[in-house]
């Protein structure tokens, strides 16, 4: 099984707690777990935000982060799935980036991994779970 982590997770990942979520990524096999690369810039954004101390040490962790769990690109298949999501009507214009990551695990047929469930209820053909 495919695992496609959500923003709140990865943050999970970054400050190593809750270990819950260490605990249940240490299970999965190297090339299970990804990220969208709209989570890559979802957090990318974050690290632009912090003051200079603080983005040089979260930085580092970052770049590790991504040494073990891949952003993979937003392709056509995810771009087609998309479309089926949004002709459904059951996207929400406020979650935008939430509605294309949906779409883009959907795509890969891989399970969202997400602590805030509720942003992602009533998605057609979407998986998740909540390692938290």
């Amino acid at each position: 099984m495919r695992y496609m982590l959500d923003t709140n997770i990865c943050i999970c990942l970054l400050r190593g707690q809750p270990k819950k979520v260490l605990n249940r990524l240490a299970k999965e096999d190297v090339g299970n777990v990804v990220m969208s690369c709209l989570t890559l810039a979802e957090l990318r954004h974050g690290l632009e935000m912090q003051r200079a101390q603080v983005r040089k040490n979260d930085e580092a962790a970052f770049e590790a982060l991504l040494q073990d769990i891949p952003a993979i690109g937003f392709d056509q298949e995810a771009a087609k799935a998309f479309g089926i999501l949004a002709a459904t009507g059951k996207l929400r214009r406020s979650r935008a980036v939430d509605n294309l990551i949906a779409a883009h695990a959907i795509s890969q047929q891989a399970v969202l991994v997400t602590n805030i469930e509720k942003d992602f209820k009533g998605y057609p053909g979407l998986v998740v779970e909540n390692w938290t």
